[in-house]
């Protein structure tokens, strides 16, 4: 079954999570323990991040500078792939245009197709570090409905450069993002909106929200999308809060902002305990209205938060 075939299916709210590759030239037995501490949950599906490739500037020996290219964390496409062997259950790792040619999005579907992994989440990623702007790869895309188009083709057999093969047996089904605080870039919500439903129209099977700390966002979120004819499910996005640098570091990266009452509590912790602490009584109050509201699914941003991820779990499934 799909992802999108799970969520139609589902009588209760599933429990999902989202993981990182680990770190170049790491091994991946951290990663399993974080998984092995959350499958007594019994998740429907894990999502594996990807990220761009960095330009970094090397000294040779004669004193000059080469710039190269350098990904910290290979391995998305392997990473599904040993999750979905170990564990039996649908992974869906993240295909993006960041830092992408076509034709190297091409040769990931392709390795995807073989290893029977045919859940994806579309997105456009993040611009370059020290970018004002997003500038796509070479051959690449500017936007995620020109991916989502690329993959349309790919389903029926129809490659980067034009030519035609055998369509997979079993194609693509893939969701995409969605911003309950708006995107950074868009002009507003209700452009925002109509850029989301270009995707949906194209095939987009699901929407997977960025994380937010106030449910009231994530319910007119959801209001404005069925306003908007975008009738598939909205899951929700949710990360515990951890450490102190998220005070100012999530709202800056993220472009998010706390509500009053968590804001106040969050000028009270002197510690990272305490931002453990109230991320785990935050993120139960979410989480319980969400499923009480009978959401198809709750999303964890699982990294750096797996034990906070577990606590909440606990207290809600």
């Amino acid at each position: 079954m799909s992802i999108a075939e799970i969520l139609k299916d589902r009588t209760s709210t599933a429990f999902s999570f989202e993981v990182l590759p680990p770190v170049r030239g790491k091994g991946i037995s951290e990663l399993f323990k974080t998984v092995d501490s959350l499958m007594s949950f019994s998740p429907s599906y894990i999502n594996i991040t990807t990220h761009r490739s960095d330009i970094v500037y090397r000294e040779l020996p004669d004193g000059k500078f080469f710039r190269a290219s350098q990904k910290t964390r290979p391995g998305t496409v392997a990473i599904a792939a040993a999750l979905k062997a170990k564990y039996g259950i649908p992974t869906v790792p993240h295909v993006i245009c960041s830092g992408f040619s076509a034709s190297e999005i091409e040769n990931s579907l392709i390795d995807l197709t073989y290893l029977g992994i045919n859940d994806i989440l579309v997105l456009r990623g993040d611009r370059a570090k020290g970018d004002n702007r997003f500038i796509p790869s070479e051959g690449g895309h500017s936007h995620a409905v020109e991916l989502c188009a690329q993959v349309n083709d790919f389903n029926r057999g129809i490659m980067a450069d034009g030519s035609s093969v055998q369509a997979p047996e079993v194609p693509f089904s893939y969701g995409v993002a969605g911003y309950p605080e708006k995107h950074e870039e868009s002009m507003n919500m209700e452009t925002d909106i109509a850029f989301l439903k270009e995707k949906v129209d194209a095939g987009a099977e699901y929407v997977v929200t960025q994380m937010f700390f106030d449910n009231s966002k994530y319910f007119a979120f959801v209001e404005k999308c069925r306003e908007a004819g975008i009738n598939v499910p909205v899951i929700p996005g949710l990360k515990p809060l951890t450490s102190l640098t998220q005070k100012t570091l999530l709202p800056r990266i993220f472009h998010i902002d706390f509500p009053e009452d968590l804001a106040r509590e969050l000028l009270k912790c002197s510690s990272n305990d305490d931002v453990k602490a109230l991320g785990v009584e935050w993120g139960t109050a979410q989480a319980r209205e969400l499923k009480k509201a009978g959401v198809p699914s709750i999303h964890f941003y699982s990294m750096n938060a797996a034990a906070s991820v577990r606590a909440i779990a606990g207290n809600v499934y």
